[in-house]
């Protein structure tokens, strides 16, 4: 009647995948190949065209020498800086941030907060009814 007891194996991590195509297949695809399965916001945006300074990020990214730092906020995550390290300016510094699969088709911005966790002090004398009683030893 004892229970045999079973060893737990560590649960393995699966290939990532973005609308059924690995990693490698999405860094092989074109604009226009990858087009069809954006998110429209991300789909409009390279419609619409991008911008000279977009446009020098991606050749940045492509040519791959030297660490790569952006004002740009909001530049769409293509698949070929996915494993890079990208420096992106928070409004007062450069946060390092390494792009993972899972970022793919969304801003830069969203990985570079721009406001701290607000961490409140205690109450200060007097700032409540119970700060009136002070023991007198």
């Amino acid at each position: 009647m004892a229970k045999k007891a079973q060893k737990r194996l560590p649960r393995r991590r699966e290939e990532f995948t973005y609308h059924g195509h690995t990693i490698e297949d999405l860094q092989q695809m074109g604009i226009s190949e990858l087009l069809p399965i954006m998110p429209a916001r991300a789909r409009r945006k390279f419609e619409r065209g991008l911008s000279r300074e977009h446009e020098k990020l991606l050749a940045d990214v492509r040519s791959g020498d030297g660490r790569i730092r952006t004002h740009l906020r909001d530049m769409i995550v293509m698949p070929e800086m996915v494993g890079r390290t990208i420096e992106i300016h928070n409004g007062r510094e450069f946060q390092k941030v390494e792009i993972q699969p899972e970022a793919i088709f969304h801003y830069l911005g969203e990985f570079a907060l721009t406001r701290k966790k607000v961490v409140h002090g205690s109450a200060g004398i007097g700032a409540t009814r119970s700060s009136k009683y002070v023991p007198l030893k």
